[in-house]
Order: structure tokens, then sequence, then C-alpha cells
């Protein structure tokens, strides 16, 4: 009988520290239109472990929740910047910058300027 409960309170012991896995985290990620939400979320959902994402075009800011066993900020961001999306922890290299559509240029200057233009508009 003693092995019975022993092993109900371990198992709710078990329990109760398994549910602590999902991180809730915030993080900014360069983009500039709904083409770039669109593939920064989609890169973001497509990481092992990452339940919810979605990205403000305005303030840059990429809410994320995953699973903290399977995944980490590190790897998240590397998945951003293989899609050509920068973030404070890893830079997109030319190659993956570049692969973006056009208007998605968020480090030309001239096609920021484009958007603030259509951004005042709306």
């Amino acid at each position: 009988m003693k092995k019975i409960i022993v092993l109900v309170l371990l198992s709710f012991g078990m329990f109760a520290f398994s549910q602590n896995k999902n991180a809730r985290v915030s993080m900014e990620v360069d983009g500039i239109c709904g083409m770039c939400k669109e593939r920064i979320e989609k890169a973001a959902i497509r990481t092992k472990g990452v339940k919810s994402a979605v990205w403000n075009v305005d303030t840059h800011e990429l809410k994320l929740i995953f699973d903290e066993r399977k995944t980490n900020i590190t790897t998240i961001s590397k998945c951003l910047a293989a899609v050509g999306h920068d973030t404070k922890e890893i830079k997109a290299t030319e190659e993956q910058y570049n692969s973006v559509h056009p208007c998605c240029k968020y480090r030309d200057e001239e096609v920021v300027k484009d958007h603030e233009g259509e951004n005042k508009k709306q």
C-alpha cells in the first residue's frame, strides 16, 4: 500500500513540474510589410516547438509561445534569418536577405521611406 501512495505522489510531482514547459517571449524582428509578416510568422511556426507566432508590422515585435524543451530563441532566430529577416541575436546573410521580395528590403532606406508613406495614407 505504501508503494502505491509513493507512486501516486511521485506522479503528481512530475505532473506539476511538466506544466512549466511553455515560454512566452517577445523579440524584435526586422521587416516592413504584410508579406514580411506572413514570412516571419510562417518561419517561426514551422520551427519545431513553436506553438504561436504573431508579428506586428508597426512595432516589429514577434510574440512567441514555444516549448522550451524543444526549441529556444537562438534556434528560432536562425530560422528567421534563413528566410531573410534579422533579429538582435542573428543577422541574415546577404544571400538570405536578397531572397526576400524587393518590396521587403527593410535594409534599403528608399524602400523603408516608400512604406512609411503608405502607412501614413492608411
